[in-house]
């Protein structure tokens, strides 16, 4: 039995507490840290976690031989806490973003290394079944090279949003819409796609003036093989429709799943490959449904790999991949420019301070609130039909 500490009592943690319950025989939480221990307490009571404490200072644990943590704490501690526990001998789940700077990611890969302990960085949205066949389809290469790839991440958030304490800073949230909300959708891209060689983007804040960061950001990128992309970034589009959306030579699919396939006439034109759309469509259904799905399909993966050495789907390193185009826009972004992948040590925007100093400040956060009354909050669609 897996001892396991949920560490940050916030919104989230409730999907990370629910996941570790689907599997009870195989985990148990024994801890729920909150610098505000009524949270910490509050959850242990809503989910009747039976003989688990509530504490304010994660490092009351590091002693204690947890297992595996859950950090679901604002980006800009996710790193000295990854690294602490890993050291101490546990395996780690860290929610969304990785970090707050490709630094801190850097760090916590290294710690993985030195200490031999997994370190999983959480992307729920691929822990679905849209997904996962739309990868399934994408691997199969029926639809030919992929030319344009195109992901909305459409999001609406009201102005208030940001007057929590440590969100809306590119010292403490570390960025805005395209760190904490595209962040699913970049991944699943790269997890599709592979990297870019090159972006340029653009970005601003058009709706909330309590927020040094961006609520809305546009990038184009250039594949390797030469395909285009683009992604909208974007947390004031009224409706918070997500898609992704792959144009391949010979067929589109997309999540929410469409297939459309088309031949060209004599004068080129098009018209409908209705019998490549069936083939496609063929192939997406004999692909297995996902049983456990999002957070709890994520956990699974978790204690599989830390039982049986199976392999991460999302690593430590994908986590980084995926911050890395994030930092990448935010440096276009900020200076005007092409940004040029890999990023290096040397960049400006390498570490927290560099983006503090470089990355555009758009307005100063002048209202901040301890905490919201406890609520529920919105995940995204399932991205399918």
């Amino acid at each position: 039995m897996l001892k396991v500490a949920i560490i940050g009592a916030g919104a989230i943690s409730g999907a990370h507490i629910s996941a570790y319950l689907a599997f009870p025989e195989r985990c148990q939480i024994v801890a729920v840290v909150d610098i505000y221990v009524e949270k910490a307490q509050k959850r242990i009571n809503e989910y009747g976690l039976e003989g688990a404490q509530a504490v304010t200072d994660y490092t009351e644990l590091l002693a204690l031989n947890i297992d595996l943590v859950s950090v679901c704490t604002p980006p800009y501690t996710h790193a000295p806490i990854a690294c602490d526990f890993m050291q101490a001998g546990a395996h780690v789940l860290v929610e969304k973003p990785m970090a707050s700077s490709l630094e801190e990611a850097d760090l916590m890969l290294r710690a993985a290394q030195a200490s031999g302990k997994l370190l999983s960085v959480v992307a729920q949205n691929r822990f679905t079944t849209p997904m996962m066949k739309l990868k399934g389809v994408l691997d199969s290469k029926r639809m030919g090279p992929i030319v344009h790839v195109q992901v909305d991440s459409f999001w609406w958030r009201g102005h208030n949003y940001y007057d929590l304490w440590w969100r809306g800073t590119w010292e403490k949230e570390g960025g805005g819409c395209t760190l904490n909300h595209a962040v699913h959708h970049i991944d699943a891209m790269l997890w599709m796609m592979g990297p870019p060689v090159e972006l340029q983007a653009m970005m601003a804040n058009t709706a909330h003036d309590n927020a040094e960061v961006e609520d809305i950001s546009m990038s184009m990128l250039r594949f390797q093989e030469g395909a285009l992309g683009m992604i909208t970034s974007s947390v004031v589009h009224h409706g918070e429709d997500q898609q992704l959306i792959f144009q391949g030579k010979e067929a589109r699919v997309s999540a929410p799943w469409k297939v459309v396939a088309s031949t060209a006439r004599n004068n080129g034109f098009p018209e409908p490959n209705r019998e490549l759309e069936h083939q496609i469509q063929k192939l997406a259904d004999e692909l297995p449904d996902v049983i456990h799905v999002g957070h709890a399909g994520q956990v699974e993966n978790v204690l599989n790999a830390i039982e049986t050495g199976s392999p991460l789907l999302v690593d430590g390193q994908s986590g980084r991949n995926t911050l890395e185009l994030i930092v990448g826009i935010y440096k276009s972004a900020s200076t005007g420019e092409k940004v040029v992948f890999p990023l290096g040590s040397e960049d400006a925007f390498y570490t927290r301070e560099g983006i503090m100093q470089h990355a555009v400040h758009f307005y100063e956060k002048k209202t901040t609130v301890d905490n919201f009354e406890d609520s529920s909050i919105t995940l995204g669609s399932k991205l399918d039909s």
